[in-house]
């Protein structure tokens, strides 16, 4: 199965692009799935078409589902929610109050997700495309299986012993014990994000494609998420830059065509080596089947938008001990031409070219808050950059 995930923004254009690739993949011949777990509920106005939590055929070879985070936690694991509600209950706070605080930041999107993992197992699609929340920041919370996923197999058969150890403390400690069913659940799901995240980290099957409008604020967003697909393993294929103001005889007009190639020109360089694809922005409103078809066919052209564009990682992480070494590709570039400068978070990498100085800014992972940038190395288009612990 292959699976393609389109995340930016809000406002790129993610729910248009994810709709227009479904409707040509759909037209290639491919069973496809278009999935949404983007909260604002878009798939209806780009399709014109009433989409909600029950599969809807929109045309031939095309199904289209709406994710509603609450039906899937209350479908699978309704019981696990109501203990972890029946905890902040305990400690005297409103029951309301509790099941707010015990849907913790992120849970919803990952509940989402999980969609993936049971379409993936029931084997019905060769395409599934995925229509992410905003800035792909779920995408960290695939790493919790790594966390805890080996720890959950190892007290999978404890869960009963467990269980009844905890109900002799209830009464000391204030706070109702987990039922043998409501630990088997929580290894259940662990389990199921665990193969949710080795589904991701496929390289051969699953693609991010970043999506980002041509201005500053949109692209370096789109940066932060190249960022962590990176640091997780999952591989990022294509960016698209979208609206591009086209050309116009009006000076008001002229001048954001113009800062709008400059913003392109700079994205190509600071994505370097992902391929990168510009998209013009349209006369009209995007939204209904026909509207989307012209914007597939600018977009992808005879290319089928179903391949992977690119394999690799553009960020790569090194860690030694108390030190960990970044690698950025800087292509065409010389030891003379670089300046680098740390900023707080961010990393910018300042390139003397043809055409003058580009500027790069990376964000750096979290890893490196307490560390100093130590020495930096130009090797073979690539720049290793050395972080040690202060």
């Amino acid at each position: 199965m292959r699976l393609i995930l389109y995340t930016g923004k809000g406002g790129t254009g993610k729910t248009v692009t994810s709709c227009a690739t479904a409707l040509k993949s759909a037209e290639l011949g491919y069973k496809t799935l278009l999935l949404s777990v983007d909260p604002a509920h878009t798939l209806s106005d780009a399709l014109e078409h009433p989409v909600g939590n029950e599969l809807t055929s929109i045309v031939e070879n095309l199904d289209v589902l709406q994710i509603d985070p609450v039906v899937e936690i209350s479908k699978h694991y309704s019981q696990l929610l109501n203990y972890m509600a029946s905890i902040f209950s305990s400690k005297g706070l409103d029951e309301t109050l509790a099941y707010e605080i015990a849907m913790l930041p992120g849970m919803t999107q990952l509940f989402a997700m999980l969609k993936v993992e049971e379409i993936e197992k029931q084997r019905l699609y060769d395409v599934v495309i995925l229509d992410m929340m905003p800035s792909g920041e779920a995408l960290r919370y695939l790493y919790f299986p790594k966390l805890v996923g080996s720890l959950s197999r190892r007290l999978m058969g404890l869960s009963t012993l467990i269980s009844g150890v905890a109900r002799l403390f209830e009464p000391i400690a204030k706070i109702p014990a987990p039922s043998s069913e409501v630990l088997k659940l929580e290894f259940q799901l662990v389990e199921r994000l665990e193969r949710l995240a080795r589904i991701f980290q496929n390289n051969e099957v699953t693609s991010v494609r970043l999506l980002a409008n041509p201005d500053t604020f949109s692209i370096e967003n789109a940066k932060r998420t190249l960022m962590s697909a990176n640091l997780y393993g999952i591989n990022v294929d294509l960016v698209i830059i979208n609206k591009i103001m086209p050309m116009a005889s009006d000076e008001y007009f002229m001048r954001w065509a113009e800062y709008h190639e400059l913003k392109f020109r700079e994205a190509e360089a600071n994505f370097y080596p992902l391929p990168i694809k510009g998209l013009r922005l349209f006369e009209r409103e995007l939204k209904g089947l026909s509207m989307l078809r012209r914007y597939v066919e600018d977009l992808f052209r005879d290319e089928d938008p179903t391949k992977i564009f690119y394999k690799g990682s553009i960020f790569k992480f090194e860690r030694y001990d108390s030190m960990l070494k970044m690698v950025v590709s800087v292509p065409f570039t010389s030891r003379d031409d670089l300046e680098i400068e740390r900023i707080g978070d961010q990393l910018t990498i300042t390139v003397k070219s043809s055409i003058g100085k580009i500027v790069n800014i990376v964000p750096l992972p979290a890893a490196t808050i307490n560390m100093k940038l130590s020495k930096a190395r130009l090797e073979d288009n690539n720049l290793n950059i050395i972080f040690e612990r202060v």
